[in-house]
């Protein structure tokens, strides 16, 4: 398996655990990130689908994958720090802009999460700038296709 194809598939357990950990958990221990906080403008923070146990979830299950894919677990717990951290700066964005929760921003809900955590490793793990566009490439339209499939599956409250 080539690192760029274990790469995607740590981005893909850190994006995807929280989106399955709200199916399987509902509105328990849904603690929001920002508490409830409001920006300068009014807005919230993140808003209410940015939630500690998403977050707490990511980094646990990716860590735990990471040595099936032969990283260490702290590089998965890393990498799922990162994305989120990425998730979360797309959040603070799109309530900046007014968009609503849970509302699509092409590019926006897919390139933070997957750039931060390729840059910040970039070096530790030897990646190209060629290698961090086509898993940036391939995350950005996986997420779009997988989204699709995961709202057929009733899993999603929205396709993208």
């Amino acid at each position: 398996m080539t690192l760029q194809l274990k790469l995607l598939l740590l981005l893909t357990f850190a994006n995807g655990t929280p989106v399955i950990a709200r199916k399987i958990f509902g509105s328990r221990l849904d603690c929001t990130v920002d508490g409830g906080v409001r920006f300068l403008d009014g807005q919230p923070l993140f808003g209410r689908s940015k939630t500690v146990r998403g977050v707490v979830l990511s980094v646990v299950i990716t860590a735990l994958a990471a040595p099936l894919l032969g990283f260490p677990w702290t590089t998965g717990a890393a990498i799922a720090a990162l994305a989120m951290l990425g998730d979360l700066i797309s959040s603070f964005t799109k309530r900046r802009l007014k968009l609503p929760p849970s509302s699509m921003a092409l590019g926006l809900d897919q390139i933070p999460e997957s750039l931060l955590p390729l840059l910040v490793y970039r070096s530790r793990l030897g990646l190209s700038g060629w290698d961090i566009t086509i898993v940036v490439a391939v995350f950005f339209i996986g997420e779009l296709l997988l989204s699709r499939v995961l709202f057929r599956l009733n899993i999603r409250d929205r396709p993208y």
